[in-house]
């Protein structure tokens, strides 16, 4: 990567960028607003995508005068003069504008900095998507076009809104989270991402945008003239590619997944003065069911996660054996309501950044961040679930986003057109994994070390995958080498572990599903116990002397059923030893803990 693998952790930190963020000098990227043409655009005259043209009234809905009033409780009235900004993705905070009076030109740029119109509102219309409830900088301009008269409504109170008016809630809940579909669909008011597809920096970017609900749009210079003018401007070198172009028209060269996160306003200012009541470390299945539960009981709710919420959970294609869901969803799909459910109820969700250690010696109990940030909480839930094990293959880490991949997302999928791949793994998420490659490659060549599949993967994923003719099993089989240069991946051998026979195949792509070790390492010298495999213990698998030996012994009581070694310090999900690895096993763990939290902190 380039210059900006060097920039600190933004959360809390003074410290200024090192990335190489240039603005062009010539005003081609950087117009004012108000040099938007005025272009007259109504919710009737805008293009929907496809999936979203049916339900166009419920995402622009027109409020009554009666449900107005209801609203004003809520906000304060201010007024614009013609061609003033209510709003623009510079300024976080901005929340909910419900227009009274007059009207607005609300517009995004292209990735030469022209803003284009996305829609013209009027009077009981109102602005915003799901960003708004936790302050996200707006993804789009608003322009006064005459004088205007909104109800400014603040993240606070926006969140106050859809809990205390329950019907009139949810019409702004519903046309906000369609807003953001529409915007993730068509990529609008997200950055630009300049390079060629496939590159390990564009895979990495999207993937990590993708998985944290954000709309983007990838450009491949050699066919887009926009993503090849701004190659002529910057000239990058090869390793400060992929360009990104922000909405306020900044240009990142290669940046990291955390500065990408700052500079689009991601991140949220985490005060070291401030203690929240709970912590909760990681953000899939079982950490968003912990947030959302927590925050709905009036608990002030953290959570962390170093990558983008869900978890693996989050990178299945569709699940189809969770409750309530007859005919599947994808798991970015249930773990993305989720996300937006905790926000709703007012959890602070910060992404990515890692926690390094936990200080159990002191109370309230202190998460040092990667940054240098050290935050404070009353109690601390562990869901960092875990991740799929590297095997014992040589020159692995050599091709890991260059052919080599731990997830299969749309963006690996879209990489795969028409070719033959290997996929590695028995458990359900290859089975689910398998299933949706299989409708994008040629064919999917599956390893697996035992005889079979029945005592690891579920009947109707075994059921599936053998009505799947362009999907191959080989039993006994596992990866000894991978072959390949700078473009990545060329081939891969493997040998049955019987016979000893080894096959070459020719492929590009590789998919690792194996194992599963624990996101644990962060818990050395803090006092947790943790099992042999890494695990950490509860109350459902500490003994007598394990919990007589731990600070619980201090104040003369066991822990309880999901808290671990250490009081005050619960574990959720995967991250539990002899935890059932289910998606809704983990949201039970998440649900059951938020009781046991209450327990311990009436207590204090």
């Amino acid at each position: 990567m380039g210059a900006s693998s060097r920039v600190p952790c933004f959360i809390g930190c003074s410290q200024g960028s090192q990335v190489v963020m240039n603005k062009v000098t010539d005003g081609l990227l950087s117009p004012t607003p108000g040099q938007v043409d005025d272009v007259s655009a109504n919710a009737a005259d805008i293009p929907l995508p496809p999936s979203l043209e049916s339900r166009r009234g419920q995402m622009f809905p027109r409020l009554t005068p009666t449900e107005i009033d209801r609203l004003r409780r809520f906000g304060t009235v201010r007024t614009w003069q013609p061609g003033e900004i209510l709003f623009d993705p510079c300024t976080p905070g901005t929340g909910m504008f419900v227009l009274l009076s007059g009207h607005i030109l609300i517009t995004r740029k292209n990735g030469l900095g022209i803003e284009i119109p996305i829609i013209k509102s009027g009077p009981g219309s109102f602005t915003g998507e799901v960003g708004q409830l936790s302050g996200r900088p707006p993804l789009a301009y608003g322009r006064a076009l005459e004088v205007v008269e909104a109800l400014v409504i603040d993240p606070p109170s926006l969140r106050a809104v859809v809990v205390a008016e329950a019907e009139l809630g949810e019409r702004i809940m519903r046309a906000m989270i369609l807003r953001r579909m529409g915007l993730i669909e068509t990529g609008g008011g997200g950055p630009l991402l300049i390079g060629a597809p496939g590159g390990v920096g564009i895979v990495r970017l999207q993937g990590f945008l993708s998985r944290n609900g954000h709309p983007h749009l990838a450009l491949d210079p050699a066919l887009d003239s926009v993503a090849e003018d701004v190659m002529k401007l910057h000239q990058p070198h090869p390793d400060e590619l992929p360009l990104v172009v922000c909405p306020d028209g900044t240009v990142l060269k290669c940046p990291t997944e955390r500065e990408l996160a700052h500079h689009l306003g991601l991140y949220i200012d985490l005060g070291p003065d401030h203690v929240y009541d709970v912590a909760i470390v990681g953000a899939g299945p079982a950490g968003l069911a912990c947030a959302v539960y927590a925050a709905s009981e009036g608990l002030s709710v953290l959570v962390l996660d170093t990558h983008a919420f869900g978890g693996q959970a989050g990178a299945s294609a569709r699940i189809e054996n969770y409750l309530g869901f007859p005919t599947g969803i994808s798991g970015q799909a249930l773990t993305g309501r989720a996300y937006v459910q905790a926000q709703k109820f007012g959890a602070q969700m910060v992404v990515p950044v890692k926690v390094t250690s936990l200080d159990c010696t002191r109370f309230p109990h202190a998460l040092q961040l990667d940054c240098g940030v050290r935050v404070s909480a009353k109690t601390v839930v562990i869901a960092t679930g875990a991740k799929y094990r590297r095997p014992a293959i040589p020159e692995l880490e050599k091709y890991e986003g260059r052919g080599v991949y731990y997830w299969a997302s749309p963006i690996e999928a879209a990489l795969c057109g028409q070719e033959e791949v290997v996929l590695v793994g028995g458990g359900n998420s290859a089975g689910q994994a398998i299933v949706f490659l299989a409708g994008h490659a040629a064919h999917v060549h599956h390893l697996i070390r035992g005889a079979g599949l029945e005592n690891s993967m579920s009947k109707y994923l075994i059921d599936r995958i053998g009505s799947l003719a362009n999907v191959t099993l080989h039993r006994e089989s596992e990866i000894v080498a991978i072959e390949g240069g700078e473009e990545g991946v060329s081939a891969v051998q493997w040998r049955h572990r019987q016979n000893g026979s080894v096959q070459t195949r020719l492929t590009r792509r590789i998919f690792l599903f194996v194992g599963a070790d624990p996101n644990t390492e962060w818990l050395e010298n803090c006092g947790v116990k943790l099992n042999d495999r890494g695990f950490v213990c509860t109350g459902l698998d500490l003994s007598p002397a394990d919990y007589a030996r731990s600070a619980h012994s201090k104040n003369g009581r066991r822990p309880l059923q999901l808290e671990t070694s250490v009081p005050g310090i619960f574990a959720i999900g995967d991250a539990r030893a002899d935890s059932t690895k289910r998606v809704a096993a983990a949201v039970g763990d998440g649900a059951a803990v938020v009781s046991q939290l209450h327990t311990l902190l009436t207590s204090h």
